[in-house]
């Protein structure tokens, strides 16, 4: 009778294990395609379009697990932390990830960005007291001392300025996203994953649409073949696809456990890199992806 359980739990954590690989090679696609769009249309117009087709995407999902009597989300309590994750991870994180691609190489975007799991997990110890052990702490300063060899090159070298510019992007967009992780996992059972990916799409597309306006002229896009495909691979793919699985695997595993396998996207995200942006990694670079790789590991 006490063996029948091991079989299941087995298969339970391969299945995770593939679902969070799965979503590592789709987050690692985000800074690439934002890149090869951003040429066609000003940058929160871009954010703007893709919080916006995704949203939709998910909201005609989302119809059906109303049918299904999925739960919905009830309360004002709940809303606000829909609104606040949309905030967070749609506004603050698509506003950074967009701009930032102006300064700093995809490659190295992603790289950085995925320093993610560190803020995450301080944010996860005060507001979820999911504790952190000697051994998880000193993965932590790892991670962080190789953020810190993978940035120095190009702070002290002819992209200082420019670098330093992109890397404040790329801190709100990750600072962005860690917050609506966070309190995503707060959430829990109480609203279906695709209504709440859904919700904070829409809702992180209007802080979007107004600065877009104020800021932007959205008739500047240039509606090309490379930019649809552009804006639907990052709506449909990084965004929808991504988002949906990313929520309903922080209901079955720990969020800083979860976290671990988005460095997984850095290792893609330097292939992609080369072989498609000419994109070229010194020994400073390779040594703190190694620094960040083992930390995150810890």
């Amino acid at each position: 009778m006490m063996i029948a359980p091991y079989p299941s739990f087995r298969y339970a954590e391969l299945r995770n294990t593939l679902a969070l690989t799965f979503f590592a090679f789709l987050d690692a696609l985000c800074y690439p395609l934002i890149t090869i769009g951003l040429g066609d249309a000003p940058h929160l117009t871009f954010a703007f379009l893709r919080a916006v087709l995704a949203g939709c995407m998910l909201a005609l999902l989302a119809l059906l697990a109303a049918l299904l009597r999925r739960p919905m989300p009830k309360g004002a309590g709940t809303w606000f932390g829909l609104a606040a994750i949309g905030l967070g991870t749609t506004s603050l994180g698509f506003a950074g990830m967009f701009h930032a691609t102006e300064f700093v190489s995809p490659g190295t975007a992603t790289i950085i960005a995925h320093s993610q799991p560190l803020i995450a997990a301080v944010m996860a110890y005060w507001f979820l007291k999911e504790r952190l052990n000697l051994r998880q702490r000193i993965g932590l300063l790892l991670a962080f001392l190789g953020i810190v060899a993978i940035s120095l090159p190009q702070l002290i070298g002819g992209e200082g300025s420019n670098f330093v510019i992109g890397l404040a992007y790329i801190v709100l967009a990750t600072v962005g996203v860690a917050v609506g992780n966070v309190l995503m996992k707060a959430l829990g059972d109480r609203v279906d994953p695709l209504v709440a990916v859904a919700a904070q799409l829409l809702l992180g597309a209007v802080p979007l649409a107004v600065a877009a306006a104020l800021q932007e002229h959205p008739s500047a896009i240039v509606w090309s073949p490379t930019f649809l495909a552009s804006l639907l691979g990052l709506a449909f793919f990084g965004t929808a696809l991504a988002r949906s699985l990313w929520f309903t695997l922080l209901k079955r595993v720990p969020l800083s456990r979860a976290n671990a396998f988005t460095f997984l996207s850095p290792f893609i995200g330097i292939a992609l890199g080369i072989a498609f942006f000419g994109e070229s990694f010194g020994l400073a670079t390779l040594l703190g992806l190694a620094l960040t790789a083992g930390g995150i590991v810890l």
